[in-house]
């Protein structure tokens, strides 16, 4: 077939050109060598505003389950964490790798909850006696963490993040420890304990003074006018003293009342009668166990803004309890790859496609100056006299272009997995339809741009700028997710941001939509077709 004949001479004229093996092959690999041994890990992440709280957990619980917490300390204080706006949570598996990433300036400082965290926090206390013995875990600068068992790794070459990262556990740990420390001094407060040993220290308070006694007068007082008035009482008087003197009794016990109203409210009487009495002797166990409730809730009603016998920081303030965010939570990964090339880097996910999207469209530079030089010697014009029709011709040109096109995307790829590490995703399958579309947008517009340019000169300063502008638009020379969402919208006019989107599904998304990358591949070859009509609109075979 003439076709088959002009589209092998064609690609035996472009594999020979050094210059196109240069452009198409050995420029992107040496590029994305560079910027992959020179890119730090966190190249291609999308930019997080929140503070990024490296963490190891190696706490071990409580030996026994406890009403508050319903859960091992450490996993409270991680909540409060996540909790607070602006904070992302980062686990780190084990101690070992926490020490390797700040040793090796990768994080600037690392939490480590040791095995007894729980038990030495569940042991923090207001009391000064308790079994197990309590811990005070405050001084001046907030909370002692070796007194709790949590230790911060910090990388001294990054002062200011781990002095940030440190004050952020102080914080939380201060809002996780106060109101669990109150709500436990809290309940001790009119307990049995503490009525008991209120008694034992006002047993030797002695004497009871006047101003005492004279207070208790009243209670007297209508003592004795109910025991008068009781007919249970009457009865145990008659029994007791006989009928005469009952009555007597009871017809003076207004004076007899009288008479002790005055003895109560007698000071030098009442200093001696008090002489020997002591406050201790007040309470008794029947006297501490009305007191005590009503002391603790006495307590709390004056100081009423807040609920004293919570154990959480919003409990305490009465204020709405904020939830863990589960989406603050995130597992370490190693991103930054192994040995000299960083092989298996997320980088090379974001480096090779997106050069091999840039380059693919250099097919432009060959193209045209395959075209130029034909037009020089007039294989053009001897082409145009040959009976083939005008679309048989462009059909063998584009044959060649595709074939170099698709071997080079496919290179790219093999390479990447090759020499960088990188995967090829959940669905490799589907990597091919998008090297397929990718290149025949490429071959399109190289066709077209060879079908205007008219000189080596013309193809270089055109080829150049267009597929520069087209990679800094589209996302090529920077991840997408890095540009500002209007820039993203307006670079879907190009066919590079269309082919990025669909190897960001199969190589970043561990589940590729299926739609968006068969959405993408349709676009490209729609801009394959529309750049080669135009193509064979503008082309001139003289």
């Amino acid at each position: 077939m003439p076709i088959l004949t002009l589209a092998a001479k064609d690609l035996r004229l472009l594999l020979r050109d050094a210059r196109s093996a240069v452009i198409l092959l050995v420029t992107p690999l040496v590029l994305i060598l560079v910027l992959g041994m020179a890119l730090g890990e966190g190249f291609g992440e999308k930019p997080d505003d929140r503070l990024r709280i490296s963490v190891v957990n190696l706490d071990r619980g409580l030996p026994t389950r406890q009403a508050f917490p319903e859960k091992m300390w450490s996993e409270v204080v991680m909540d409060d964490l996540t909790a607070t706006a602006g904070i992302r949570l980062e686990l780190i598996t084990d101690r070992a790798e926490a020490e390797k990433l700040v040793a090796r300036n990768r994080r600037a400082a690392v939490i480590v909850f040791e095995p007894e965290f729980s038990e030495r926090m569940n042991r923090c206390s207001f009391l000064s006696q308790a079994d197990p013995p309590p811990i005070n875990p405050f001084d001046r600068d907030g909370v002692r963490t070796s007194e709790v068992g949590l230790t911060l790794l910090k990388d001294q070459t990054q002062p200011v993040t781990a002095s940030t990262i440190e004050q952020v556990a102080q914080v939380t740990l201060l809002r996780v420890l106060i109101p669990w420390m109150i709500g436990r001094a809290f309940e001790r407060v009119g307990d049995d304990a503490f009525m008991e040993s209120l008694a034992v220290k006002l047993k030797d308070a002695k004497p009871l003074p006047p101003a005492v006694l004279r207070e208790l007068d009243p209670v007297v007082q209508k003592l004795l006018d109910a025991l008068m008035r009781d007919p249970e009482f009457a009865a145990m008087m008659l029994k007791a003293v006989g009928f005469r003197d009952a009555t007597t009794i009871a017809s003076r016990s207004k004076e007899f009342k009288e008479v002790v109203s005055q003895a109560f409210n007698n000071p030098k009487l009442m200093a001696r009668v008090g002489r020997d009495i002591a406050f201790g002797e007040v309470m008794t166990p029947a006297v501490r166990a009305e007191v005590g409730p009503k002391v603790r809730d006495g307590v709390q009603e004056v100081l009423s803004n807040y609920d004293f016998k919570a154990k959480t920081w919003a409990g305490l303030n009465k204020d709405r309890a904020r939830s863990a965010n589960p989406d603050g939570v995130t597992e370490y990964r190693d991103t930054s790859g192994s040995g000299f090339l960083n092989r298996g880097a997320v980088r090379y996910q974001i480096l090779v496609p997106s050069y091999t999207v840039m380059f693919a469209f250099f097919l432009v530079l060959s193209v045209g100056w395959l075209f130029v030089a034909e037009r020089k010697h007039g294989t053009l014009a001897r082409l145009r006299a040959a009976p083939l029709t005008r679309g048989q011709i462009l059909m063998g040109k584009l044959l060649p272009c595709l074939v170099v096109s698709l071997a080079q995307g496919f290179f790219l790829l093999a390479a990447g997995w090759v020499l960088f590490g990188m995967t090829w995703g959940s669905r490799p399958d589907l990597l091919a339809a998008v090297v397929v579309c990718t290149s025949l947008a490429a071959v399109g517009l190289s066709v077209f741009v060879a079908s205007i340019a008219r000189t080596e000169t013309q193809v270089a300063v055109y080829g150049t700028l267009l597929v520069l502008v087209l990679g800094g638009v589209s996302g090529s020379l920077m991840p997408r997710d890095l540009m500002p969402e209007k820039m993203k919208a307006a670079s879907l006019a190009t066919p590079h941001a269309w082919a990025l989107d669909a190897y960001s599904q199969l190589l970043a998304n561990p589940a590729p939509d299926a739609a968006q990358i068969a959405t993408a591949c349709g676009v490209l070859a729609a801009f394959g077709v529309a750049f080669t009509a135009l193509a064979w609109w503008r082309m001139d075979l003289e």
